[in-house]
């Protein structure tokens, strides 16, 4: 009976004291979540924080789809909104934690000179990685400042689009097209494969908001974890990848 006794308070411990957090969050946060996610099982013992990665509006699908995660980061706020609209997440949750740039890069060898958009026109410039607009906050923000520059119409058939920005970035390092659109985080991971060509002005500031899902199983963790974001250690890791610049 004694030892039956040990063996469940050891097993009660076990639950009591162990958790495991799961944080869907933008591709472009990868290393820099990596980080941030060491540090907080670091400070929070027996805690697990498992990270998945991709397009934002692709990871609010699939928690709009019943996809157990319990904190949601997207790299736009318009996904953010949609998943609020959505009923995945409550707008008083959600909080506003870094920012961003967007970059219009080439490959490190290319001898082509972009310094405005209109560039792109150029014969030489053929093919252009872009995430789908739809559903890669990267390639939304660089539609809307193509659709400014009013050249969209000329470009949109050089367009290659990726399903993330990560794979955008991909494409550029492997010489696979002529220039690509990704976040200066991104570029930053690459310098020795690519180089920046000039930062883009997007329509609207590049924020990654952050929030509790509605149906988290572990709501107090989420709260912390999303506070952790705020503390100095994880905005120094975030500057640290070319975030908050």
């Amino acid at each position: 009976m004694k030892k039956l006794f040990l063996l469940s308070f050891v097993l009660w411990q076990s639950t009591a004291w162990s958790a495991d957090l799961t944080v869907s969050a933008a591709a472009s946060l990868t290393q820099a979540f990596q980080d941030i996610g060491a540090h907080f099982e670091s400070q929070n013992s027996g805690t697990k924080v498992k990270l998945n990665f991709g397009a934002s509006g692709a990871l609010m699908q699939q928690i709009a789809n019943g996809a157990p995660v319990d904190v949601f980061a997207s790299a736009d706020t318009d996904t953010m909104d949609k998943a609020v609209a959505k009923g995945v997440v409550v707008v008083a949750d959600v909080k506003v934690f870094t920012t961003n740039k967007l970059v219009l890069i080439v490959p490190i060898q290319s001898k082509i000179t972009l310094q405005q958009l209109a560039d792109l026109k150029k014969p030489d410039i053929k093919r252009i990685a872009m995430g789908k607009p739809a559903s890669v906050p990267a390639g939304h923000y660089a539609l809307g400042s193509l659709e400014k520059a009013g050249i969209w119409n000329e470009v949109k058939d050089k367009v290659i689009n990726t399903t993330n920005v990560r794979q955008a970035l991909d494409y550029v390092s492997r010489d696979e097209v002529d220039a690509g659109f990704v976040y200066a985080s991104d570029a930053q991971l690459m310098q020795d494969k690519v180089k920046v060509a000039m930062q883009v002005t997007t329509v609207t500031p590049i924020q990654y908001p952050i929030a509790q899902v509605v149906g988290s199983a572990n709501k107090n963790l989420s709260v912390k974890f999303i506070q952790f974001l705020q503390s100095p250690l994880a905005q120094t890791t975030l500057r640290k990848y070319g975030f908050g610049e």
